[in-house]
């Protein structure tokens, strides 16, 4: 299955095997830069955005017009994640991951780059979630977590002063009214989440749509309505499995409306409803998550109908920001040949096309890269997979094929920039990149067809996948690779111990080794969000040591490459220590790569080109 490495190396090849020009565009596109996460300033003017040009990811203000190069607002190691304008425009607000921890700090500055602070967060065991301004000058509200729970917290950035407007639970704030008395929020553990109104005086918490009515439904996010006595949330609306899709609705909060009721405003059967803005002229522009793909359009409020749709040039949007006049947007934009980078979109009927705004990032070279094929198969029992195949241009036949299985696990795997596919085609591997039960895009029941105890038997998705592709005639037998990130990285484990003899080699990047260890070691709020996700670490404990790959390690037979973030405390770096010390001591074939400085989410230049570059020169290596 593999094979012994003679130390023999190609010319021109670097220590990993490399050749020189695979190297090269290996390391072109692991350093390719984007810019995300924008945020319009409150007239129109300029936009602040997160870009990781420099090589790591930071604050940057540009004018739309372009005429100056962006301002650089957040300080030189300062990681940051995400950013918020404040309506009156005198402050941004954002949030930094100090040395790539997940446990993030809230800053604020002004928009010419002065009086920066930090107003949350200083404790370094304390997690702030990103929010967003009230109405009130200076004020701005935020999740905090410090233990299990999280509150939710109103902030002066003027005076540093902290005021608790709601907690019991973990309460992600999604909203608050303009007097401040009272507050959206969503609560519960993942899949199963729902949004509650909390009056801030007396503390109450209640379901906006109450459990004997919800009909199943979760809620992903609540608003106020437009007329200030109704909610709109983001819901996922109960139906047969594929048409059970996140919706907009609205419910009536007046003392006189029927407790509970929810009128359907917009809904698609074939899509989920990724986000929303309502415009003053009585339409909702939606953005929806078409098999994967964005799909942008005007809908009438009053009936749902359409108006009509606005074209994208790249397939996937991730995150937006509407003008305060709502005829255009700022959009992050990402698709296959195109890391994220910001797009002007027009929302008038004469729209013109949307055009790149000349503060993003180069894109790299596009005679590099491959545009992945929506491939569709079969699960064991029947149930309708998909996922996305990249194949090497002069490949027309079966060829080594790595399966990469995305992160989440309620995660989707969508045609948006992925560079370690890109790198590996570019090594002359074929890629797929499935969507196995359990992931989102599909609706509900889909989502939760690998929770708890159906998670075991959701394993059999990944040899059914292999065996697919070997008789569709585009893997080789016996030159097939495991690969993923996070849950993927699980995964990748789970099908290197259960079905050895399919896979040639394996790489899990920030993977849980023993979900046992993982609840004992992750964020507290993140081990009591994840009960109903994988089980009770206390009353499933059993369980979870069956399908932890940590328990079977002994059937490995293929190399496997385990990397890590040092700094990572969401899936702890101990995970992947303590299955490489495990697997040594077994004399199986398996190396470290432990990442300085990074946390969960790999974002530092060097780190991504070295583990880029380590991962395809793996694969090539072993398949």
């Amino acid at each position: 299955m593999t094979r012994p490495d003679t130390g023999l190396r190609p010319a021109g090849s670097d220590p990993h095997g490399l050749t020189t020009d695979v190297r090269l565009a290996v390391t072109e596109i692991a350093a390719a830069a984007g810019a995300w996460c924008p945020a319009l300033a409150p007239d129109g003017d300029r936009v602040a955005f997160v870009s990781d040009r420099s090589g790591r990811p930071r604050l940057e203000v540009a004018t739309l017009d372009q005429q100056t190069p962006p301002l650089v607002l957040s300080g030189p190691e300062q990681e940051v994640v995400s950013v918020a304008w404040s309506p009156d425009g005198e402050w941004l607000a954002y949030l930094v991951s100090p040395g790539g921890s997940i446990c993030a700090q809230l800053w604020v500055v002004r928009p010419d780059g002065s009086d920066a602070r930090l107003v949350a967060g200083e404790d370094p065991r304390v997690t702030v979630f990103a929010g967003g301004w009230t109405g009130r000058p200076g004020h701005y509200v935020c999740t905090i977590a410090d233990g299990p729970g999280a509150d939710v917290v109103l902030v002066d950035v003027v005076s540093g002063a902290h005021r608790t407007l709601a907690t019991g639970g973990f309460l992600a704030v999604t909203a608050v009214s303009p007097d401040e008395g009272t507050v959206l929020a969503r609560r519960g553990p993942r899949g199963h989440r729902h949004v509650v109104v909390i009056d801030v005086a007396t503390g109450e918490q209640r379901r906006v749509v109450p459990l004997r009515h919800a009909g199943g439904q979760a809620s992903e996010d609540g608003r106020f309505g437009p007329e200030g006595r109704s909610v709109w949330l983001r819901a996922a609306l109960p139906g047969p499995p594929g048409e059970d899709r996140t919706a907009l609705l609205q419910v009536d909060l007046s003392a006189d409306a029927v407790p509970g009721e929810a009128r359907v405003l917009v809904r698609r059967p074939d899509a989920d409803l990724d986000g929303y803005a309502v415009r003053a002229d009585g339409t909702v522009l939606c953005l929806w998550n078409a098999e994967g793909c964005t799909e942008l359009e005007l809908r009438r409020v009053s009936d749902g109908s359409l108006v009509r749709a606005v074209p994208l040039p790249l397939p996937v949007m991730p995150g937006w920001s509407l003008a305060a006049d709502g005829t255009s947007l700022v959009a992050e934009l990402t698709g296959p040949g195109a890391p994220r980078a910001l797009h002007l979109v027009s929302l008038d009927e004469r729209a013109t096309a949307p055009r790149p705004l000349p503060s993003s990032p180069r894109l790299p070279n596009p005679d590099l890269l491959v545009t992945p094929v929506r491939h569709r198969y079969r699960a064991t029992d029947g149930l309708a997979l998909e996922g996305w195949l990249y194949t090497p241009p002069d490949v027309h036949g079966p060829n080594r094929t790595v399966v990469s299985f995305h992160g989440g696990p309620e995660g989707q795997e969508r045609p948006a920039w992925s560079p370690v596919a890109q790198a590996l085609v570019a090594a002359g591997l074929t890629v797929f990149a499935p969507n196995v039960r359990g992931s989102g895009g599909r609706g509900g029941a889909f989502m939760a067809a690998d929770d708890v105890d159906a998670r075991e038997a959701s394993f059999a998705d990944v040899p059914a996948t292999v065996e697919h592709l070997v008789r569709a005639g585009i893997a080789v037998p016996g030159a097939v690779g495991a690969h993923g990130w996070s849950y993927g990285g699980y995964l990748s484990l789970v099908a290197l111990t259960r079905w050895p003899e399919l896979f040639a080699a394996g790489v899990s990047l920030a993977g849980m080794s023993d979900l046992r260890s993982f609840f004992a070691g992750t964020e507290p709020w993140m081990a009591a969000a994840s009960v109903t996700e994988y089980g009770d670490p206390v009353a499933d404990r059993e369980m979870l040591a069956t399908i932890s790959p940590m328990t079977s390690l002994e059937r490995l037979r293929s190399p496997v490459l385990l990397a890590h973030g040092d700094r990572d405390t969401n899936v702890p770096v101990a995970e992947s220590v303590q299955a490489h010390q495990a697997l040594t001591a077994l004399g199986a074939p398996a190396e470290l790569l432990l990442l300085p400085g990074e946390g969960h989410t790999v974002v530092g230049r060097e780190n991504l080109v070295t583990l880029t570059e380590r991962i395809t020169a793996w694969f090539d290596r072993w398949l």
